[in-house]
C-alpha cells in the first residue's frame, strides 16, 4: 500500500494556505526575534532553508504582518517580492521569486496590532500584577500573523530561534527551553524534530520552574507555581503510562506552562511545552485529564498530524481516545468511563446544535471558504473517539492497540489525510473481513452525519449512583441528606448537567445553600452551575458569574454562558454589559467567536 501522499512535499492541497509545497517548501528556519513590550511588537528575521527543483518562486503565508526586506542566499540585493490580494481569514500569500539554485531566503518582518495570534497582557492582567506577559496561539492558521511561514499542517520543518526579551522576563517556546533567567535577556531555542507551523509557540513573562520528575516540569508565575506543581504531580506517571500503550515519547522533555486566565483554550499541545489554562488548577487534581489529553497529542497530532483542517478529527479523535486510556491506566476503568459518558453527553448536545447543518457532523469536514475554527467542535473530539472505541469493541483491545502502535510507527513525523487513514484501516484491520467491514462501516462514521445506528452509548456505573441521588432529591429528599461525600468533579458535573430543565426558585436556592456551587473554586463546576443559574434567573449568582466571565478567557466556558444569557432580554443587557468589561481580557480566538454574537445585536 502506497502512503507517499503523506510527505510534506507531496501533492496535498490545503485550502487554508497559499503555499504550494509540491513546488517549493520550507525544511528548516533560523529565526531572530525581539520582543518589545512598550510597542507591543515582535521584530524579526528568518533564514528559510528551502527545497525545490528549479522553482521560479516560493509562496509563504502572512496575515497582518509587515514584510520589510527579502533577500536570497548570501546576496545583499533585495528581491521584489509580491503579495496576493487579501482573503478573508486567510491573509495573503507572500510570493518570493527564486533563482535556479536558491537554497535560502532571508525575510525581515515585524508584527502589527492585527497579529491575532499574540496576546499582550498588562501587569494587572497577570497573577503577579507586576510584569507584563505575552503568549501566542497559532492553531489553526494564526502562525502567519506573527511570522512568515507555510501555514499548513501538511508542511513540517525544524527550527532554531534567538529571542531577546527584557532581562527580568523569561521566554519559552515549543522547543528545548531554559529553566531559569539569564542576565542578558537573550535566549537560544532549538527544535530538532520537524513540526507544522500551528505548533509554533512563544510565551514571555515573569516565570519560574519546578520539576515534576526526570523528564517533566511546570513553568508558572511565582504565585501560581506551588499550586501548579501539586496539581500536575502525576505528569511523569502519565508519560510512562502513555509510553506503555503506544511507544516511546520522541520529544525529549514534556513540560507544562500555566498561562494567565485569558488563554482561550484548556490546553495547547505545543511540542515539549504544553500551554495550559489555570482553570484546571482545582486543588484536588480532578481536572488533570486535560494534561493527559495534551500529552497524548505528542503522538496523535504532533507525531502524526492531520494533513489539512478538514482532517482535524484524526488529531482529536485519537487524542481523546488515548487520553482516556492514560486516565484508565492511572485511575481505573470506572474513572475513564465517567469521562467517556460526559463526553458523549457533550456530543449529543453538539449534534442537537448542528441539526440545521448536518454535514458538519461528519468526521471529514468540508471547510472550503470557511474559517477552520468552525471545525473545532465536539464532532472531531467525541465522535472521533466514539468511532475508535467502536473499532476497539469489535476487534478487541489487543488487536486495536497493535493497529494504533503500527499507525503511529508508520506515519511518525508525517501528515495524514482521511483517505490515507481509510486505506491503512482497510489494509491493517478490515482486509478480507467482509462482516467486520460491515460492522465497523467506516464510511458511515467518516462521511455521513450523526452517530451510526446501533452504536452503544458509554455507561458509567458511578453515574448510576449519582442518578439515584438526583432522583431522591426530585422526590423530596433534602439536598443536605443526599449521599454526595467524596464525589469527584465528574460526578458533580453529571449531577448538574442532568438537573431538570425547569426548577423552582426554592430548589435552586436549596442546592446552592447545600453545596456552595456559586462560590466553588472549581471552574468546570462553576461553568455548569452558571448555566442553571442563568436559565432560572438565580440572580444571587450573577456577581460571581460576572467575575468569572471577566477573569476567564477560555472559549469552552464563554460561549455557552453568553449564549445562555442571550436567550432573554434581561440577560442580553447583562451579557453586553459584561462583555464590554471583559473583552480586553480575551484572546482574539475568543473574541472572533463572541463578537458576532454580542456586537451585532441591537
Amino acid at each position: 500500500m502506497d502512503y507517499s501522499n503523506n510527505n510534506s512535499s507531496g501533492s496535498i492541497i490545503d485550502p487554508h494556505s497559499f503555499s504550494k509545497p509540491d513546488v517549493a517548501h520550507i525544511r528548516h528556519v533560523d529565526w531572530q526575534l525581539k520582543v518589545d513590550f512598550s510597542q507591543k511588537k515582535l521584530t524579526g528575521t528568518g533564514v528559510y532553508h528551502i527545497h525545490h527543483e528549479g522553482a521560479t518562486e516560493i509562496v509563504l503565508d502572512i496575515h497582518g504582518l509587515k514584510i520589510i526586506r527579502v533577500t536570497l542566499d548570501e546576496q545583499n540585493e533585495e528581491v521584489d517580492f509580491s503579495l496576493t490580494e487579501v482573503a478573508p481569514f486567510l491573509g495573503q500569500g507572500l510570493r518570493v521569486p527564486l533563482q535556479e539554485n536558491t537554497g535560502t531566503i532571508h525575510i525581515s518582518f515585524e508584527t502589527t496590532p492585527a497579529a491575532a495570534a499574540l496576546q499582550w497582557l498588562e501587569p494587572e492582567q497577570t497573577t503577579g500584577k507586576t510584569e507584563p506577559f505575552l503568549f501566542t496561539q497559532s492553531q489553526a492558521i494564526l502562525a502567519r500573523t506573527w511570522l512568515p511561514c507555510q501555514d499548513s499542517p501538511s508542511i513540517r520543518f525544524t527550527y532554531t530561534a534567538e529571542v531577546s526579551v527584557p532581562p527580568h522576563l523569561l521566554p519559552l517556546m515549543s522547543a528545548d527551553n531554559p529553566q531559569e533567567k539569564n542576565k542578558s535577556g537573550t535566549y537560544f531555542f532549538k527544535m530538532d524534530q520537524p513540526i507544522p507551523s500551528y505548533l509554533l509557540s512563544l510565551a514571555v513573562g515573569d516565570l519560574t520552574f519546578a520539576p515534576l520528575g526526570t523528564r517533566c516540569g511546570v513553568y508558572a508565575e511565582t504565585a501560581t507555581l506551588k499550586d501548579a506543581a501539586y496539581e500536575f504531580e502525576d505528569t511523569e506517571k502519565m508519560l510512562e503510562a502513555a509510553e506503555k500503550l503506544y511507544g516511546p515519547y520522541l520529544w525529549g522533555r514534556y513540560d507544562l506552562l500555566v498561562l494567565p486566565p485569558s488563554f482561550p483554550f484548556g490546553g495547547m499541545e505545543n511540542p515539549k511545552l504544553t500551554f495550559a489554562t489555570p482553570t484546571i488548577i482545582s486543588g484536588d487534581r480532578s481536572l488533570t485529564s486535560l494534561v493527559a489529553h495534551e500529552l497524548a497529542h505528542s503522538w496523535s497530532g504532533n507525531l502524526v498530524t492531520n494533513a489539512t483542517w478538514k482532517d482535524f478529527w484524526l488529531n482529536e479523535g485519537f487524542t481523546v481516545y488515548f487520553e482516556r486510556r492514560i486516565m484508565e491506566a492511572l485511575y481505573g476503568p470506572e474513572y475513564a468511563e465517567m469521562l467517556h459518558t460526559l463526553g458523549y453527553q457533550d456530543l449529543l448536545h453538539t449534534l442537537e446544535e448542528l441539526e440545521a447543518t448536518p454535514q458538519d457532523t461528519c468526521l471529514k469536514l468540508n471547510l472550503e471558504n470557511r474559517d477552520p475554527d468552525e471545525g473545532l467542535t465536539e464532532i472531531a473530539y467525541e465522535k472521533g473517539n466514539l468511532f475508535l472505541r467502536q473499532i476497539e469493541r469489535l476487534v478487541g483491545r489487543t488487536r486495536f492497540d497493535g493497529f494504533v502502535n503500527k499507525y503511529f510507527g508508520t506515519f511518525k513525523f508525517t501528515s495524514m489525510t482521511t483517505a490515507a487513514f481509510e486505506q491503512f484501516l482497510e489494509k491493517e484491520l478490515l482486509n478480507g473481513y467482509e462482516e467486520l467491514q460491515r460492522q465497523i462501516n467506516p464510511a458511515a462514521w467518516i462521511h455521513s452525519p450523526g452517530i451510526p445506528a446501533g452504536t452503544p452509548a458509554p455507561k458509567a456505573l458511578l453515574f448510576e449512583k449519582v442518578s439515584l441521588e438526583l432522583q431522591k432529591w426530585q422526590e423530596g429528599t433534602s439536598a443536605t441528606e443526599l449521599h454526595t461525600q467524596n464525589w469527584s468533579t465528574h460526578e458533580w458535573l453529571y449531577f448538574l448537567s442532568n438537573l431538570p430543565r425547569k426548577l423552582q426558585k426554592e430548589q435552586i436556592e436549596e442546592l446552592d445553600q447545600a453545596f456552595g456551587f456559586t462560590n466553588s473554586g472549581n471552574s468546570e463546576i462553576l461553568a455548569e452551575w452558571f448555566k442553571d443559574a442563568i436559565r432560572h434567573q438565580y440572580k444571587i449568582a450573577y456577581p460571581a458569574l460576572e467575575a468569572f466571565l471577566v477573569r476567564v478567557g477560555r472559549r469552552k466556558f464563554l460561549m455557552p454562558l453568553y449564549k445562555a444569557l442571550l436567550e432573554s432580554e434581561e440577560g442580553t443587557t447583562l451579557a453586553k454589559s459584561i462583555y464590554q468589561k471583559a473583552r480586553p481580557n480575551y484572546h482574539a480566538v475568543s473574541t472572533s467567536s463572541l463578537d458576532p454574537l454580542l456586537q451585532e445585536r441591537p
